[in-house]
């Protein structure tokens, strides 16, 4: 038999499946280009242009993101349980999943734009006006953002039944993110450092918004394109794409879901690793302006390099998960990333805004990368063959990762006025540095219930 057929086995049935073609692997990870563009500006910054460009108080800044994650956590379960559910609408035929993803598709594209503008004719107003103008675009965008995400994501379990199938489709779509980010920094170190008029020693300022504009728009311009791509190429049958000998999809209850401990430890998991992630990419820009005073243009060119890491390491992340299992695979992610936390604390100076913060930055991508992929590993695991619900078990996992990122943000920020020019520093060793070990204690305890369980 070719090799490209493999037999996935259980206590049930043999099951012959088809591995996935290369082009449809890769039709597949473009298809959250736009979504990890439009993240790559939201999260690392958008704190910088509130506070920075539009001269919004650091806890204003804290409420627009804030707003925003809670409009995510809140549209993640609601477009997860419905695009779980086989509807008979016109518009549904295109696929339960893809009809999500497009209407997404146009609620990013015509919001996002708004989100990094000056408010038109409005730049006077009373700041609750400013701040109620960016928060309508905010939630639009946000709810598109997340019904790209959920159906992109539950697309993975419906595409393979295989394990390490799923493993590698998660690690190419994040290949595809680490390079959607790369893209970003790439073009803000051109728009900022080469095409700007400021000095090669300038900070951030107000002068700087229509270089943010630019980069915005350049980024939707290659999203757009890859979500085309994705559209064209992947498509969704009513069935299972492994030919499931027991017709149709499995499905587990809602209520069976909500009551099962193992997905509140997958949860925790997630959120956790979604926490290291992200605050490491909201508040490094900002530790790199406050505490290392360093040019604006390493806010481009630091971020890159902690991605460039990340890319290098996504590549091996599906062979270590297959030779070491998930436990092991995370918990190694969780020492490159608390190594960073703890290198940021303990070193500073010349000679580490020279050299030091380059490895450093390596090592926080390199950590999350494995960390993220090995996270979203466990969640497919958690789903199995029960891909009727898939939808709904990511968009829990999502749900709980907005709502604490959002609440973190603005507690940071509150916390933030009067302090010293070291609080990002010890932001990103204490509160990152935390959430990665409490990620490996909540694996650890899965690992061990699922260990009981066989």
């Amino acid at each position: 038999m070719e090799s490209s057929v493999q037999h996935l086995i259980s206590n049930e049935y043999t099951e012959i499946y088809s591995r996935i073609p290369f082009r449809l692997q890769l039709s597949y990870g473009v298809g959250h280009v736009l979504n990890d563009v439009c993240a790559s500006m939201w999260f690392t910054y958008l704190l910088v242009f509130f506070h920075l460009v539009l001269n919004f108080s650091a806890s204003d800044a804290g409420i627009i993101l804030l707003v925003g994650q809670i409009s995510d956590a809140l549209a993640t379960p609601f477009v997860g349980f419905h695009s779980d559910q086989s509807d008979d609408f016109y518009i549904c035929r295109y696929g339960r999943r893809k009809i999500w993803h497009l209407l997404g598709t146009i609620c990013v594209i015509g919001s996002f734009p708004f989100i990094f503008s000056p408010c038109p004719s409005c730049e006077n107003s009373h700041r609750e006006a400013q701040l109620f103008y960016y928060c309508i675009f905010v939630i639009i965008f946000q709810i598109g953002w997340a019904a790209v995400q959920i159906s992109h994501l539950s697309l993975i379990p419906e595409l393979t039944p295989n394990e390490h199938d799923r493993t590698k489709l998660t690690a190419i779509r994040y290949c595809f993110t680490v390079i959607s980010n790369v893209v970003v920094y790439l073009i803000t170190w051109y728009v900022l450092h080469i095409s700007s008029d400021n000095p090669d020693d300038a900070q951030i300022g107000p002068n700087d918004a229509p270089e943010f504009q630019k980069v915005v728009w350049i980024g939707l311009a290659i999203g757009i394109f890859a979500s085309f791509i994705f559209h064209i190429f992947v498509k969704e049958s009513n069935g299972h794409t492994g030919n499931d000998v027991r017709g149709g999809q499995l499905r587990t209850s809602v209520v069976d879901l909500l009551t099962s401990v193992e997905v509140y430890q997958v949860a925790v998991v997630y959120m956790s690793t979604r926490l290291f992630v992200n605050l490491s990419q909201v508040f490094i820009p900002l530790y790199l302006h406050e505490t290392l005073n360093m040019a604006a243009s390493a806010l481009a060119l630091i971020p890159l390099v902690m991605f460039i890491g990340s890319f290098a390491t996504a590549m091996t992340i599906e062979f270590l998960n297959r030779v070491f299992g998930r436990g092991i695979s995370y918990i190694l992610g969780t020492i490159l990333g608390v190594l960073a936390c703890v290198w940021i604390q303990l070193r500073d100076g010349q000679d580490f805004v020279t050299y030091d913060i380059y490895a450093v930055a390596v090592l926080f991508g390199a950590g999350g990368s494995i960390i993220l992929v090995t996270s979203l590993g466990i969640t497919a695991d958690l789903i199995g063959d029960k891909t009727g619900s898939g939808a709904f078990v990511y968009g829990v996992m999502s749900f709980c990762d907005k709502l604490a990122n959002g609440i973190a943000v603005v507690i940071i920020q509150e916390l933030h006025s009067g302090a010293a020019s070291t609080f990002y520093r010890d932001v990103l060793t204490y509160v990152c540095g935390g959430f990665t070990i409490m990620g490996s204690l909540a694996v650890l305890t899965l690992m061990k219930r699922r260990g009981r369980r066989r």
